[in-house]
């Protein structure tokens, strides 16, 4: 029996493809508002903070803390059933905006993570596109 499959994003989707094709090259990108400065993420065609439509790409550094998580002991998705318990994690990245991914690296989330705890990207990658996961440092 084949083993199951991570569901993939839709790297056609007009305002987060770019996104996920930089991710191919193993880049973590957020996009910064030409008009008023503000960073803007998950991608989208116009800015959340004045409406502005002109944004430019910015490489993230992958660095971050563990805003938040939640440890997934059980799950319906045949992916993720085997990979339980594990971790998903709001990240604030150095660079001011806030990701939700999964925490990888660790034995036991419940009790090898915590909030503030550094963390760094770290890649699963597939034919098209990377899945940005992280580390603790």
């Amino acid at each position: 029996m084949n083993e199951p499959v991570r569901p993939l994003p839709n790297i056609a989707e007009p305002d987060t493809g770019e996104f996920w094709r930089r991710t191919r090259k193993r880049e973590l990108c957020y996009q910064q508002c030409e008009a008023c400065d503000g960073r803007v993420f998950y991608p989208r065609s116009h800015c959340p903070h004045c409406g502005s439509g002109d944004l430019s790409w910015h490489q993230a550094s992958g660095n971050g803390r563990i805003y938040s998580f939640s440890v997934i002991r059980q799950s319906y998705h045949p992916f993720f059933r085997s990979r339980a318990p594990y971790a998903v994690a709001w990240v604030d990245l150095d660079e001011g905006i806030r990701i939700l991914s999964n925490v990888v690296g660790v034995t036991d989330p419940g009790s090898d993570l915590e909030i503030g705890q550094q963390v760094r990207v770290s890649w699963e990658t597939h034919d098209e596109l990377c899945i940005p996961l992280f580390k603790p440092c």
